[in-house]
């Protein structure tokens, strides 16, 4: 007896110790910023001239967006979904409300209705002498065709609704390789240069001097054009994590040596939070995810402003060599024809 209590004692030690070494493990180190640049965030007024200091980034290119209370973001004391910014996402809060949360009263209550019907029907003071039926073919025929119509009116939108979140991007989509850490996210824009944007969770302090929510809010965001298709790219470095954006009606698993493709289009510019949602580990709860919806031109400023390229740049750069080209050629027998005279 002592000998198996001291073996699961060893065994349970085995299993913790791996969970005690992860906690104290420090967040990936942020980036470091210029005292200059802290000085100048403690001064400023304005969370967004503040955030844009914090970046590193060029504040003429880009500047961090503020963003809405309420949009994006959880709300207190509310006991539905996040408002939608997806046609996916408002397809799916449609069928929630207008079918499935009817459904279920209905359902719920109809039971409640039975149940109380046949306590009270066929209680013993009612049925001195209880009935010995013990089929009823009708019964039974409508217990069995009523749940499989409900189960074909849930079905038939469904069905729809995951074909439509599993659509192909179009060719032209923009592309994002999301890649999950322990415990951050990294961005690489593949179309653009491929240059990496590493995102970690601010500090209390951080977060309430950019105006954001603590443990949504991180240091580098996600930037995509508002109302285009993006075609994400997901995978993971280490476990598994899964990248979720509620208000954009987004979810996919990162799982390590695959890549899971999924299109994330969001209608409105705006500020988009979301976290972690599959247990990767001691600070699974603290890898937050902050996408960032601007407009196409200043979605190509955030990308020069992170040394990226912009389709379209080179080919106006050929262009203005090309004309500067030619308007030296033009000018050249003009001016041997000044200095023969």
């Amino acid at each position: 007896m002592t000998h198996f209590v001291k073996a699961w004692i060893l065994a349970i030690g085995l299993i913790l110790t791996p969970a005690a070494l992860s906690a104290q493990e420090a967040l990936p180190a942020a980036p470091v910023v210029n005292p200059a640049a802290s000085s100048e965030l403690e001064a400023a007024e304005v969370p967004a001239v503040a955030a844009a200091t914090a970046t590193g980034l060029d504040p003429a290119l880009y500047t961090p967006m503020k963003p809405t209370p309420g949009i994006g973001m959880p709300v207190d004391g509310a006991i539905d979904f996040q408002e939608q910014f997806s046609e996916t996402g408002k397809t799916a809060h449609w069928i929630n409300n207008v079918i499935l949360v009817p459904m279920m009263v209905g359902v719920s209550l109809l039971v409640l209705f039975l149940l109380f019907w046949v306590v009270y029907r066929f209680r013993r003071g009612a049925n001195a002498v209880p009935s010995k039926t013990t089929h009823n073919t009708f019964i039974e025929i409508i217990w069995t065709v009523i749940p499989v119509l409900i189960l074909v009116v849930i079905a038939v939108p469904s069905i729809s609704l995951l074909a439509e979140q599993f659509e192909p991007a179009p060719e032209d989509a923009l592309t994002v390789k999301v890649t999950g850490y322990q415990w951050y996210w990294g961005y690489s824009y593949p179309d653009n240069g491929d240059f990496e944007v590493i995102s970690n969770m601010l500090t209390p302090d951080e977060a309430a001097a950019r105006g954001e929510p603590y443990q949504l809010a991180a240091d580098n965001r996600m930037v995509i054009p508002v109302g285009k298709p993006v075609k994400l790219l997901i995978t993971a470095a280490d476990v598994i994590h899964s990248f979720a954006i509620p208000a954009a009606w987004f979810k996919l698993d990162a799982v390590p040596g695959r890549i899971n493709e999924k299109v994330l289009q969001i209608d409105r510019e705006g500020v988009y939070y979301g976290q972690c949602s599959e247990l990767c580990g001691a600070r699974h709860g603290f890898m937050p995810i902050t996408v960032e919806v601007l407009s196409e031109e200043k979605f190509n400023n955030w990308v020069r402003a992170n040394g990226g390229t912009v389709k379209g740049d080179a080919a106006e750069a050929v262009a203005t060599e090309t004309a500067a080209v030619e308007a030296t050629t033009e000018t050249a027998p003009a001016d041997a024809a000044a200095a023969t005279n």
